[in-house]
């Protein structure tokens, strides 16, 4: 089968949920998963459903336990650079047909790695591995590339009222 390149990005809800939704459709299907999660640290509801899922799926995160809001820390660029140098070698490993890098976006606009970096990632990619690319501010390099784009618009979002992130719907 071949692999394609999705891109999922925008400034609406459901970017990696929509990559997860995909994860588990590979799940159904008998395919591997690879999950490298960028700039995210913490522990989010779904690591918990995606931990009774670790024959099929390994989630690996590249980020510390904070959201980055000005520039990134040292910390922050060596564990995104680490992570996707060990996300190339587990690409090419041959053990994961699906690979997500959640957040690699949002992690090339904060410069923790360099787009070109990501475009060598993207290069590099076996021919029947299907590798899908999450965050917002995708670079216009990136879309370029890609096979598939889904730009996710926020139209209205209770956080506007002062919602907070709540466990299970968005964290």
């Amino acid at each position: 089968m071949k692999g394609y390149l999705q891109v999922y990005t925008g400034d609406g809800k459901g970017k990696t949920t929509a990559a997860l939704g995909l994860a588990m459709r590979a799940v159904g299907a008998g395919l591997k998963v690879y999950i490298a999660q960028f700039v995210k640290g913490m522990k989010y509801s779904e690591l918990i459903t995606l931990q009774q899922l670790s024959e099929q799926i390994t989630v690996k995160q590249y980020g510390r336990n904070c959201f980055i809001k000005d520039l990134p820390a040292e910390e922050d660029i060596r564990a995104a650079r680490a992570g996707l140098q060990e996300t190339r070698s587990v690409m090419s490993s041959g053990k994961y047909q699906v690979i997500i890098l959640d957040e690699a976006n949002i992690a090339t606009y904060y410069k923790l790695f360099p787009v070109q970096d990501l475009l060598d990632f993207i290069a590099a990619k076996p021919a029947e591995v299907e590798l899908v690319i999450t965050g917002r501010r995708a670079d216009p390099k990136i879309i370029e590339v890609a096979d598939l784009v889904t730009e996710m618009k926020e139209v209205k979002h209770y956080y506007q009222k002062g919602v907070g992130a709540r466990s299970g719907i968005e964290m």
